[in-house]
This record gives C-alpha cells, sequence and structure tokens, in this order.
C-alpha cells in the first residue's frame, strides 16, 4: 500500500505534475548531482596536495635537487606541483622574488577552482526562479479556466495547474538547498586547501630563503 503510494507521488512529480518547466529542473537536478559528484572527487586534498608528490620534492629539496624538482612539478598537475614550480622558475631573481611567484600561482589556482563551483552557485539562484516561474504559470491556467468555466469549476479541473503551481516549486527548492550547501563547503575546502598549500610551499623553499649574517 506504501509502494503504491509512493510510487504514485513520484509519478505525479515527474510529469506530468511540473509540465515542461518541471521537466527542466529535472534535468537540472541530474546536472547538479553531476557537478556535486565530480566536485566532491576532484578538490580533495589528494589532488590538491598529493601526498607521494609532496614526499618526493621534499626529499629532493632535502638533497638540493633542485633542477629534478623543477622537471617533476612541470609535469606533475597537482596544485601544489603549479605552485612550487612557479617559485622555482623565480630562484634566479632571488627569494623576494620566488615569493611573490609562489603567491600569484596559488592566487591563480584558486580563482580558478572558485569559479568552477560558480556553476552551483548559478543553478542554486536559478531553480528557485524556475520554480516561482512555474508557479506563476500554474495559477495563471488555473484562473484562466475559472474564467472559462463561468463560475466554480470542478476540482479536477483544477487540479492538475495547481499541481504544477506547487510541483515545480518544490522541485526549485530541493534542487537550490544542496546545491548552495555545497557550494559553501567546496569554497571553504579551496581556500583551506589553498592556505595549506600555501604554506607547505613556503617551508619548501625556505632553503633559500637569506640567512641574517647580522
Amino acid at each position: 500500500m506504501l509502494a503504491a503510494e509512493g510510487m504514485n507521488y513520484f509519478k505525479v512529480l515527474v510529469w506530468p505534475g511540473g509540465g515542461m518547466i518541471g521537466g527542466i529542473l529535472w534535468a537540472l537536478s541530474i546536472l547538479t548531482v553531476a557537478i556535486i559528484v565530480q566536485y566532491f572527487i576532484a578538490i580533495r586534498r589528494e589532488n590538491i596536495i598529493p601526498e607521494v608528490v609532496l614526499k618526493q620534492v621534499r626529499d629532493l629539496f632535502e638533497a638540493r635537487e633542485y633542477r629534478e624538482v623543477i622537471e617533476v612539478t612541470s609535469t606533475e598537475p597537482s596544485f601544489l606541483s603549479y605552485v612550487v614550480h612557479a617559485s622555482l622558475s623565480e630562484a634566479a631573481h632571488g627569494y623576494p622574488a620566488m615569493e611573490r611567484a609562489m603567491e600569484e600561482a596559488a592566487d591563480e589556482r584558486t580563482t580558478k577552482l572558485l569559479r568552477q563551483t560558480e556553476w552551483l552557485n548559478l543553478i542554486g539562484n536559478i531553480s528557485p526562479m524556475l520554480g516561482l516561474l512555474g508557479t506563476v504559470w500554474g495559477m495563471i491556467r488555473a484562473f484562466f479556466k475559472i474564467v472559462q468555466a463561468a463560475g466554480t469549476p470542478k476540482p479536477e479541473d483544477l487540479a492538475g495547474d495547481i499541481g504544477i503551481a506547487l510541483v515545480t516549486t518544490l522541485l526549485g527548492l530541493a534542487i537550490a538547498i544542496p546545491s548552495l550547501a555545497v557550494y559553501a563547503v567546496m569554497r571553504n575546502r579551496i581556500d583551506s586547501l589553498s592556505a595549506e598549500t600555501l604554506v607547505t610551499s613556503s617551508e619548501l623553499i625556505s632553503t633559500f630563503r637569506p640567512t641574517d649574517k647580522g
């Protein structure tokens, strides 16, 4: 009994409950899930600061094999490698130039990651508006039927239009809430990993820091 009732609710939510706008929202929800899964896989410490790469680079720094470090970081695609490589590329210009290059590279990669997450922010803001559009459209259809009936229409005649209004509102909110929540989580994660990368990179290139002879 409960299973059959749940299936009926599902059919109403999928089609024709939301109409064309509901179909768009369902497609948007699938896209949102795919984006969220991709971000949780890509934006992880294992990808930003890989332990294997960190150990390899640290060992090379300790052995003062800087040319090998440049070669390794030039081909390895992680955030850490990009920042360290940019810093070492400016070694000939002194430690301050290395620090500036490191910070600029970190800012560049951080901005790139943050721009990617803006898709979730966009979806989180658009989906409630699409839901509202469906609500308004459903109510307009219902009012037209009232006018055409020249009185009080049968409830079943209005059920479909009211269903569009309610289902699209529900779908819009159901998409927006997780989208904006994950967007906030991803931004905080990116900021945290970016800061950790800068600290780690600073420790690695500290061997180039001039000693105070005074």
